[in-house]
C-alpha cells in the first residue's frame, strides 16, 4: 500500500501527539506530590469529561422526528406486540385442543395434581 506525502504527515503528526498526551499522562500519574495539589484519584481527562457531559445532556438536546419514532417503533412496541400476538395466539390453540377434548388431561402440560 502507498501512501501519499500527505497522509504520511498526518499519520506522523497524529503519532506526535499521542506519545505526547501518553507522556503527559505518565508524568501527571506517576508524580509523587500529586496530593498537594488537591486533585488526587486519577488523572482529569479533558475529553472523557466532555463525553460525559454530553451523556448527560443528550435528552435536553433530543428533538423528535419521524426517524426517531420509527426506531422507537420498531425497537420497542413492534417486537412486544408481535411476542404479545404469539403468545396469545399459541395459548388460545392450546386452550381449544384442551377445551375439544383432543388432548387427555394425562397429557396436558399443566396439571393441578
Amino acid at each position: 500500500m502507498v501512501l501519499t506525502k500527505e497522509e504520511e504527515a498526518f499519520i506522523k503528526r497524529k503519532h506526535e501527539h499521542t506519545l505526547k498526551l501518553r507522556n503527559e499522562y505518565l508524568k501527571q500519574s506517576s508524580n509523587p506530590f500529586r496530593h498537594a495539589t488537591g486533585e488526587g484519584g486519577t488523572v482529569f481527562d479533558a475529553g472523557l469529561a466532555r463525553f460525559q457531559a454530553m451523556r448527560v445532556s443528550n435528552y435536553e438536546h433530543f428533538r423528535p422526528t419521524g426517524h426517531s419514532f420509527r426506531m422507537g417503533l420498531f425497537a420497542v412496541v413492534l417486537p412486544i406486540a408481535v411476542y404479545a400476538w404469539a403468545l396469545k395466539s399459541e395459548r388460545d390453540a392450546r386452550e381449544e385442543k384442551y377445551r375439544s377434548g383432543q388432548v387427555a388431561y394425562k397429557d396436558r402440560q399443566f396439571k393441578f395434581i
